[in-house]
């Protein structure tokens, strides 16, 4: 045999050989699986490998299968699910994927500012499997699609004099006038009209309590004119407390230090700043910084419920129609049908000689009904009295009923004690009182039922809400029908203020 035949006879088995042990290698002679696992010999590092029947697993199929869904092979709290069979010994698996997160295994993170979220001049910050929309005042909620703009009460009264207080007052002419925190409300009248400080308090301040957590999303600042003079508010710092001791000023987001707010040129005009981002707070302070004359201020403040859903429906604003408010009878003073007071007369703030709405009777069988026409969610109400040629009438306690089709009734009822609860109504024929509904219920028809008057019933009212229909209704009693009760603000841009404003108010 020739030299070449030999080597091309050597390379054929080396070739050959492997495949050889394969079929019938030394390690697979004795069968090393178990459980019927098939034996092959190894190529490389490893001597034999088995392939497992349905069920085992394991190097030698020794270790009985969970499943491969066990362990969870998806990331991020994928949900692992098994697929059908596909006929041979294999079974496979798929991941479904929670909100945020896509991928075989779901270990990709969306980018979900990509579809923009955000409404209303929001930013979107994308999170890990997740997003958050920074919303500016006065807007919050998950895509900033809430607005939290009401006001609260300091011109129409819904926030009393107690509750508000100042580290000082001043007295003028003669100390016969006081300059009280009590007047310190948005375009009051009168000779004396507003708060001022005394001359001789070198940190002034003014404070509101709202009795109750909210959020503040603004404020609107006014002066005042005393003697002839002009004086007002030129600068002032916010602070805000939960619970009247512990005080946080408000902060500049760019620079970390107290935010100084641009007040008032004049005493009349008013100026709205708004709080980037909004305060959650019970009690707000006004610190004034720098005076013209004296620190004479008249304000508002704009905000919210905590649960964001307070606006008014429509009463005031006359997107409730005359034809929407109904009630049990009207009034006509003296039997003239030019003088009645009719129910759509019953809005917030109505103004003429018959303003309000007035009963024929006075009795608790009298009632006010709206019709929100669609089905809202109902958080508080807010009632005014009304003046009959000089004769003052209100309504001082009242019963609420709500209703989806406008015959089947459910008496509003106390969280606490499960009785019907009566709120309290007015002590005046002018101011404003706001009732929050501690639990607010969903309804298309609202029913004001009086239980108590001064000389007449007579009512104006707005209704506190918004439209929220993805809740269910927080009263689920079964509806009945009430006992005698037959079915029937810009923001400016704030210029850069001088350095030199202190906390100590610097009067011009």
């Amino acid at each position: 045999m020739s030299a070449a035949s030999l080597f091309r006879v050597l390379l054929a088995v080396a070739v050959a050989f492997p495949l050889l042990l394969v079929v019938s290698g030394d390690f697979c002679d004795v069968n090393h699986c178990q459980n019927g696992g098939t034996c092959l010999t190894g190529i490389n590092e490893a001597p034999f490998f088995c392939i497992c029947p349905e069920g085992y697993v394991g190097i030698d199929c020794n270790e009985t299968e969970k499943g491969p869904c066990h362990p969870n092979p998806c990331h991020n709290n994928g949900e692992c699910q098994l697929v059908p069979n596909r006929g041979d010994v294999f079974t496979d698996y798929i991941c479904k994927c929670p909100a945020g997160y896509d991928g075989v295994h779901c270990q990709n993170n969306k980018n979900e500012c990509s579809s923009q979220p955000c409404k209303n001049g929001g930013t979107c910050l994308d999170l890990d499997g997740d997003y958050t929309c920074k919303c500016p005042s006065p807007f919050l909620g998950k895509t900033c699609h809430s607005r939290c703009a009401v006001l609260l009460g300091m011109e129409g009264g819904a926030i009393s004099d107690a509750q508000l207080s100042a580290s000082s007052v001043y007295y003028g002419f003669l100390g016969l006038q006081r300059w009280g925190p009590e007047l310190a409300r948005l375009n009051n009248h009168g000779i004396v009209n507003a708060w001022t400080s005394s001359n001789y308090d070198k940190s002034p301040w003014i404070q509101a309590n709202l009795l109750r957590k909210m959020r503040l999303t603004g404020i609107i600042t006014q002066g005042a004119r005393r003697v002839g003079q002009q004086e007002f508010v030129r600068a002032y710092k916010v602070a805000y407390s939960l619970d009247g001791r512990e005080f946080t000023f408000f902060k500049d987001e760019k620079k970390d230090v107290d935010k100084v707010f641009e007040g008032n040129a004049d005493y009349g005009t008013m100026r709205t700043n708004m709080f980037n981002p909004p305060i959650t707070a019970q009690f707000i302070r006004i610190y004034p910084v720098m005076c013209r004359r004296a620190c004479t201020l008249r304000f508002e403040l704009i905000g919210c419920e905590m649960n964001g859903c307070s606006e008014p429906l429509g009463m005031k604003s006359r997107l409730i129609s005359d034809q929407q408010i109904t009630a049990s009878s009207a009034f006509k003073t003296w039997g003239i049908d030019a003088f009645t007071w009719h129910p759509h007369y019953a809005r917030l703030d109505m103004t003429g000689k018959t303003n309000a709405w007035t009963a024929l009777n006075n009795d608790q069988s009298e009632w006010l009904q709206i019709d929100l026409r669609d089905q809202k969610k109902v958080t508080g109400i807010i009632t005014q009295g009304a003046r009959d040629f000089g004769h003052i009438q209100y309504v001082a306690a009242y019963k609420v009923a709500y209703s989806d089709n406008g015959t089947s009734w459910t008496l509003y009822r106390d969280a606490q004690t499960n009785s019907t609860k009566i709120f309290h109504g007015n002590s005046d024929n002018y101011s404003h009182k706001k009732n929050v509904f501690d639990v607010p219920f969903y309804a298309r028809y609202v029913r004001i039922l009086p239980v108590a008057w001064h000389n007449r019933i007579t009512l104006r009212v707005e209704l506190l809400g918004c439209d929220d229909p993805g809740l269910l209704p927080s009263h689920a009693a079964a509806p009945t029908a009430p006992e005698g009760h037959p079915a029937a603000p810009g923001q400016w841009l704030l210029p850069p203020l001088p350095q030199r404003l202190l906390l100590q108010p610097h009067h011009e």
